[in-house]
């Protein structure tokens, strides 16, 4: 099968550091041919980088879409721009995959779903959480737990002041509904949900730590799962003091644990322990997790180059559905906290 032929809209830090060399290590799938970016001497820089001639580095985002040899649009803009690319791709027949969050705020996040569920084009989300090896190990082992009853979630560390990421910006300046807490938030939420379910109603508490995030950076909250009697914990903010990078997740159910620990990036554990009560508990089992150094956007990006390459979205993971559903959970964070703290429902598609 012949690579498709990306269009790459945005070329900033995550298309150079991120998808670039995804692509570049998977030739047989994919070929950058073509970038658009509103700073076109960033677009050339990244032409040079993903070895493709200056003549397609575009002046506006239109004219590549509609480029004869663009099989589909990579977008990488900030979120408020993410409803008006899928519109301009879906206008132009061409699939698109746009980065995370779905939308700068809920209302754009519901046209969007629109849009998408309105063709039969593959529109999909870049959440690279969503496909994590680590995630497939643990599920394999949830029937071996019984029913599921609870969990704790928790990703918290120290501020770090030589953030490349943090220091773009429409970070520091936030047009999207939670700024750190949904441009990072979300894949957290893809973990949890991805294993426990959807979150029907939240209790939340939200605070600014750090003036450079922009809006609130931390959440420390509490969650009702949708068609279960599951409760936990969701925890989440790396605008701390000096203190450990701690990433985990751990799922109770009535015969047994199971603990994902992701501190670790590279190499990410799983302990299962199976066992009705403490007296009749067995060992605990330690799975090491081998994640792709990408941590999962190799993955993302295959998936969507097979559903592109079969016409079938129904192949994507990572939908705009799920996308909408990780949002309305950071917006009902921060609904719930200027409520200090009362229940709010979960905003549903």
């Amino acid at each position: 099968m012949s690579p498709l032929n990306i269009g790459v809209v945005g070329t900033g830090i995550f298309a150079r550091d991120g998808h670039l060399p995804v692509f570049q290590d998977h030739p047989d799938k994919f070929k950058v041919v073509a970038a658009f970016n509103s700073t076109k001497s960033k677009a050339l820089d990244f032409a040079k980088l993903a070895e493709f001639p200056e003549e397609k580095v575009f002046d506006d985002m239109d004219s590549l879409i509609n480029d004869k040899d663009v099989d589909y649009v990579d977008v990488l803009l900030p979120a408020q721009f993410n409803l008006d690319a899928v519109k301009k791709c879906v206008a132009a027949g061409k699939p698109v995959q746009i980065e995370k969050p779905i939308a700068a705020n809920m209302k754009q996040a519901r046209e969007l779903v629109e849009v998408a569920e309105s063709t039969d084009l593959p529109i999909a989300i870049s959440e690279n959480w969503s496909f994590l090896q680590a995630i497939n190990v643990a599920r394999e082992h949830l029937p071996r737990i019984g029913e599921v009853v609870g969990f704790q979630h928790n990703s918290t560390g120290p501020f770090v002041l030589n953030n490349k990421y943090m220091a773009t910006s429409w970070r520091q300046h936030p047009e999207h509904i939670g700024g750190f807490l949904s441009d990072g938030g979300v894949h957290q939420l893809a973990l949890v949900t991805a294993l426990v379910g959807e979150i029907e109603s939240i209790s939340a508490l939200t605070s600014q730590v750090r003036e450079a995030s922009g809006d609130d950076d931390i959440v420390f909250s509490t969650l009702k799962i949708r068609n279960s009697k599951c409760i936990g914990s969701f925890s989440y903010g790396s605008a701390f003091g000096a203190t450990d990078k701690w990433i985990y997740l751990k799922i109770y159910g009535v015969n047994g644990s199971i603990m994902i620990e992701l501190n670790n990036k590279a190499a990410p554990i799983v302990r299962v322990k199976v066992g009705s009560d403490a007296e009749h508990s067995g060992e605990e089992e330690v799975y090491n997790v081998k994640e792709d150094k990408s941590f999962g956007i190799y993955e993302e990006f295959t998936n969507f180059h097979d559903a592109v390459a079969k016409k079938d979205k129904s192949l994507l993971i990572s939908s705009p559905r799920a996308a909408f559903h990780h949002l309305a959970c950071v917006a009902a964070f921060i609904e719930s906290s200027a409520k200090k703290g009362d229940h709010v429902e979960v905003e549903r598609y």
